[in-house]
């Protein structure tokens, strides 16, 4: 009988097995397990009775483990799309609808063409994309009159553009959506307040800007100059403020995460970016520290598998270093890849993360 398990090495020394015993299922979709004294094989998230490790061999797919003489099991039904396979697909549809929409869809709407209750595809899509439905909609907004701003030959024509109804309706939440009045974003963030400090770390300059919203860039580099001319090119008409005392101990703050990840965290963010930037960026906030993930396994968590050039777009568009943390993305092979701010920093990030 054809066998493609790793060999001699027993199931409980194999990095498989952990999955298996918090049946994990975002572990579902990566490999099956099979049982020799029950002859099924199954999904990690499997319910069924929890077999001995000596009785398990693991197999990357199915197929592979029917060749060897193994059958689906009935419960876990390891060959259909997982459960979380199948949220992500709905979340995918109901982003797209989303974004097809003029105006954003009642959360009723959404969850009827999904053919489930508001309150389960509410929990499923917060869950997948990090954002509620509402929250989506607004990132969609926000892209969208962003663009405008940019094209249109008016403010209220792009407002319009965008799906608002009235003038009125946006410049409610203008700042919401653009952290600043629309004509200050058109004008290069004319008369916007956007307080920065540069500090030094093991990886060279780090710059840390913030606006009224919270966080708006992380930036690395070597020439604490060049960071301080990146970020007047992105808003060069914003009123750029050189951080106080209580702005050095924020810097402090996240130079003291770079240097020991294991602290933590946790600011405020202003992330600006399309919809589907924003729920890449929350899938990268949702990676541990010390783990690294592929890009194509991001695209798979936010239920577009196909989307994974996008996604790697999504990551070189992050100017939120580490608190972002684009640098646990990694190619199908384990290799590193591009990085905004260098493949050495991604390296000695990755590596002070594996050692905390």
């Amino acid at each position: 009988m054809a066998r493609s398990d790793i060999g001699p090495v027993p199931a409980e020394q194999d990095p498989r097995w952990p999955a298996v015993l918090r049946r994990d299922a975002a572990a579902d979709g990566r490999f099956v397990y099979a049982v020799r004294t029950t002859g099924i094989y199954c999904r990690p998230s499997c319910p069924s009775r929890r077999a001995q490790p000596r009785n398990v061999t693991f197999y990357a797919t199915g197929t592979e483990a029917r060749a060897a003489g193994y059958r689906a099991c009935e419960r876990c039904t390891p060959d259909a799309a997982s459960p979380a396979e199948r949220s992500a697909a709905m979340v995918a549809r109901a982003c797209r609808m989303i974004e097809a929409a003029e105006e954003p869809p009642k959360l009723e709407a959404l969850a009827a063409a999904a053919g489930v209750s508001p309150f389960y595809f509410h929990r499923q899509f917060k869950a997948v994309t990090g954002l509620t439905p509402k929250a989506y909609a607004a990132a969609e907004r926000a892209r969208r009159v962003r663009a405008g701003l940019g094209a249109a030959g008016s403010v209220t024509e792009a407002i319009y553009d965008a799906g608002f109804n009235s003038n009125s309706r946006f410049y409610e939440t203008s700042n919401a959506v653009l952290g600043m009045t629309p004509s200050a974003y058109r004008q290069g963030g004319r008369d916007a307040d956007i307080h920065f400090a540069i500090g030094e770390c093991s990886l060279g300059s780090i710059l840390v800007a913030r606006s009224d919203k919270g966080v708006c860039a992380i930036l690395l580099g070597d020439d604490p100059d060049a960071l301080a001319r990146d970020l007047q090119d992105r808003f060069p008409r914003a009123n750029l403020i050189g951080g106080d005392a209580g702005f050095e101990a924020l810097v402090a703050k996240v130079v003291g995460f770079v240097e020991a990840p294991g602290i933590g965290l946790d600011l405020p963010l202003d992330m600006r970016g399309t919809a589907f930037q924003q729920r890449v960026w929350q899938a990268l906030r949702a990676i541990p520290a010390g783990e690294t993930v592929s890009y194509a396994e991001v695209a798979r968590r936010i239920g577009e598998p196909k989307a994974v050039r996008a996604v790697a777009q999504a990551c070189g568009a992050n100017t939120i270093a580490v608190a972002i943390p684009c640098h646990r993305v990694v190619r199908n092979d384990g290799a590193l890849s591009g990085y905004r701010w260098g493949v050495e920093r991604k390296r000695a990030l990755i590596a002070k993360e594996a050692q905390a």
